[in-house]
């Protein structure tokens, strides 16, 4: 089927979807008999999203998955709303490019799914805000979510190796505001958590810290590349450590 026959299905399931929504009577009549009306509605509005994300039509699967949330939402189903939840955030990173509406669409996912005390799938959601909060310069944000985030993995013996790296980008989002605040956290991950002074990446930002101190681009430079050549950075890192650097005076601002 091509681009614009399942647009017409999408369509038609839309289409279909509203009038059975319509005839459970009203959400409360749907809560009370009309129930599984409702149910197959909000199943023909992700079925009408995922053909019109097919057919590349992304505000109609939006409005979809949106009319299902609201559904889903007024019946209690909050993992399942979560869910739709996310699928919207992702079309608007890869699709639209509209960061900010993504945010609000996992940050949205994230509540619901605390509310169901489904905390790692909560935690998912969060570090996508925070990873985006940090690339839009909403740095306080970023922060709060990493050491929330960090805290609530570190006494957990499955998780607790991924506390340090929560650590160590809220350190880095501390660094690119403040170099005192950046050692005063730093100081007190230490402290919360003991393992975190072995790691690499505490290593990493003593070094950094020094060089900034010094205003020494060459070393800030060197203990980058050090670390680098055993732990890849990744685009998010390189570009708040090239944020960092730009505050050393004089700096060209790049890595090399």
């Amino acid at each position: 089927m091509d681009n614009s026959g399942k647009e017409k299905e999408a369509i038609q399931l839309m289409a279909e979807a509203d009038k059975k929504v319509k005839s459970s009577g009203s959400f409360l009549g749907g809560m009370f008999g009309g129930n599984h009306k409702v149910e197959e509605a909000c199943e023909m509005y992700a079925r009408a999203a995922n053909m019109f994300k097919m057919a590349k039509n992304w505000s109609e699967a939006i409005k979809c998955l949106n009319a299902a949330i609201d559904i889903y939402t007024d019946m209690g189903r909050f993992t399942i709303a979560a869910k739709h939840h996310i699928t919207i955030a992702e079309v608007y990173e890869s699709e639209l490019v509209d960061i900010e509406k993504a945010i609000a669409h996992y940050e949205q996912a994230a509540d619901y799914y605390k509310g169901e005390e489904s905390n790692s799938s909560a935690n998912k959601c969060l570090l996508k805000v925070a990873s985006y909060s940090a690339q839009l310069e909403q740095y306080p944000k970023a922060i709060e979510i990493y050491e929330q985030v960090g805290t609530n993995t570190m006494d957990n013996p499955l998780l607790k190796y991924s506390a340090k790296e929560y650590f160590f980008k809220a350190s880095l989002c501390h660094f690119i505001v403040d170099e005192l605040n950046a050692k005063l956290a730093v100081g007190k991950y230490e402290e919360m958590f003991p393992a975190f002074s072995d790691s690499r990446e505490c290593k990493l930002l003593k070094k950094l810290l020094e060089a900034h101190e010094e205003q020494n681009a060459e070393a800030f430079t060197e203990a980058v590349k050090e670390f680098d050549s055993i732990s890849r950075l990744d685009q998010w890192l390189t570009t708040m450590l090239l944020r960092i650097k730009k505050t050393i005076q004089g700096d060209e601002g790049d890595l090399k």
